[in-house]
């Protein structure tokens, strides 16, 4: 009976997990406050390509690993006028700590409620999935990573918007 209950809850968390923004659509829009306690709406960057990359906790392995593969391309990001903002349900405290502490060039933002993470489709009850999502200059969204792998996700992810209609230079 336990094992039936609770791979009922599983399949039940996972359908929830799969609610959420699809490729082609308008990438639901954000209020967030950074590391640094500023304000970021997505709207605010139409006109740019976005990155936004939900990940579990700060200052854990595989989030530190994937914050520094993407810092380590970071310059790749600016030149090509990508904005990058990574997510989790962290306080600005935390994401102040973890940025300083790994030189993390990007805004970390808050989503201390879970509902952007939900409205991505990247909620959990604990931590969010660790999912980035590409959108293009008109706020569509163009890509969702469902399995991401940490030591490569910056160079991926620039791969994939060179390989797009917008370019990307090298």
């Amino acid at each position: 009976m336990n094992v039936v209950l609770i791979a009922g809850i599983t399949l039940f968390g996972l359908s929830l997990s799969a609610l959420g923004a699809s490729v082609g659509e308008a990438a639901p829009d954000f209020n967030m406050l950074d590391q640094d306690g500023k304000a970021h709406s997505l709207s605010e960057y139409r006109g740019q390509q976005v990155v936004v990359y939900f990940y579990p906790k700060d200052d854990t392995p595989g989030c530190t690993k994937e914050a520094c593969s993407i810092r380590d391309d970071f310059e790749q990001f600016t030149k090509n006028g990508i904005k990058v903002f990574g997510v989790s349900y962290d306080d600005k405290q935390s994401h102040k700590k973890f940025a300083e502490k790994y030189d993390i060039p990007f805004s970390l933002l808050s989503d201390s409620d879970k509902s952007v993470s939900k409205a991505y489709g990247a909620g959990g009850i604990f931590f969010p999935s660790r999912k980035t999502y590409l959108i293009n200059a008109a706020g569509i969204l163009i890509k969702i990573y469902e399995n991401v792998d940490v030591t490569t996700h910056g160079a991926q992810i620039l791969a994939d918007f060179k390989g797009m209609a917008t370019p990307v230079k090298d």
